[in-house]
């Protein structure tokens, strides 16, 4: 495989927003069009989400409120998916709800357990305008359904309630990173 033809080759590494930026907790704006910036907005973002270490990342979580993100995670079974999506639609959530450990790059160190469908499908269209279908299971299903969640203004904690909602607050407001807020 060419190395150019491998996400994020091209693009730049973009500092990442943090949980209580307004721009994560605001949905996100529909793309108006297929520009050649957002091709480039889609290869800073997997520069971004590589060069973190992340399996997944929305626009919002570099600063853009656009309806975009990218991924590149394993299913249960080990095959790996990557790829992005804009504009996209959840089309169904189905299958077993599990609860498991889930983090994010905009809550860096962090994770509690949250609930997800461990199917899902998604629709959505490629940076250049194809059309494009997504379907999940597993980690890769929790994945896609927590990147959708950014684009609605949500994250992961505003899943969690009682209990385990308030400790992960807790662990934001100790966070090294959340010093100044």
């Amino acid at each position: 495989m060419p190395h150019r033809s491998i996400p994020g080759t091209r693009g730049r590494v973009r500092p990442l927003t943090l949980h209580g930026a307004p721009v994560l907790h605001t949905p996100c704006a529909e793309v108006p069009a297929f520009t050649p910036e957002l091709a480039d907005l889609v290869e800073d973002m997997f520069a971004t989400m590589y060069a973190a270490r992340g399996v997944g990342l929305a626009a919002n979580q570099v600063g853009e409120a656009l309806r975009v993100f990218v991924y590149d995670c394993p299913d249960d079974e080990d095959v790996q998916h990557r790829g992005h999506l804009v504009n996209p639609r959840l089309v169904s959530v189905d299958g077993v709800v599990i609860r498991g450990p889930e983090g994010c790059l905009s809550l860096p160190g962090l994770e509690a357990g949250t609930e997800r469908h461990d199917e899902t499908v998604i629709e959505g269209w490629t940076a250049q305008g194809d059309p494009v279908t997504v379907h999940g299971t597993g980690f890769f299903a929790r994945c896609l359904q927590h990147e959708m969640d950014h684009l609605e203004g949500k994250t992961y904690a505003d899943r969690l309630e009682g209990r385990r909602q308030k400790k992960l607050l807790r662990q934001v407001g100790r966070a090294s990173w959340n010093k100044g807020n």
